[in-house]
């Protein structure tokens, strides 16, 4: 009798130990896209989902139109990766999203992003919505007044790389060195 028990026991931890396992590789190998769903709007007033970011690498940044100095210098950095790749990083899409809608309306995204690149789309929407979407990618900002009733906005100021599953591959840095950007843009190219 006292067999069958300690049997019964070992077949019943080797099961407990089996489903452990399984959902540990589940979790550990599962490929999950990075942020949660949203709908905004690009720079063209279309409609835009989390589904832009599937199906193709994607290299995005949030910042805002009135930035002095970090965010234009990262969307010229970020088109000129992206031409120095030429065809080995045709595939990847790259995106601009505020994180002050309240001034950087689709118009406004649609003049600043196409003075700098035809390959980076802006997007935008209704500040709630673009805030939880922020969120979601785990980016900081902050609304800073200025003297005379302006502000700026602390943001995050790394670029986003999302695999074609829109899984998070990595980051760009700020100022970080060309030749280790572009090998990390030609990475996540050949991951697809």
């Amino acid at each position: 009798m006292m067999r069958f028990v300690i049997s019964g026991i070992l077949v019943l931890m080797a099961a407990v130990m089996g489903v452990i396992a399984f959902q540990w590789y589940q979790m550990r190998f599962a490929t999950t896209a990075y942020g949660a769903s949203f709908t905004l709007v690009d720079q063209k007033g279309q409609p835009i989902t989390e589904a832009a970011f599937r199906g193709q690498p994607s290299a995005v940044f949030f910042g805002f139109t009135h930035c002095p100095e970090v965010c234009p210098t990262t969307l010229f950095e970020m088109d000129g990766w992206l031409k120095q790749l030429g065809d080995e990083g045709k595939g990847i899409r790259a995106y601009f999203v505020t994180v002050d809608p309240e001034r950087d309306t689709a118009e406004i995204m649609d003049r600043y992003v196409g003075n700098v690149s035809n390959r980076i789309t802006g997007i935008t929407g209704e500040p709630d919505k673009v805030h939880e979407m922020a969120k979601s990618f785990g980016i900081f900002w902050r609304k800073v007044d200025l003297e005379g009733g302006d502000y700026t906005m602390d943001h995050t100021a790394s670029v986003l790389l999302l695999d074609g599953s829109g899984d998070f591959f990595g980051t760009i840095a700020y100022e970080e060195n060309s030749d280790t950007a572009l090998a990390k843009l030609k990475r996540l190219a050949a991951k697809g």
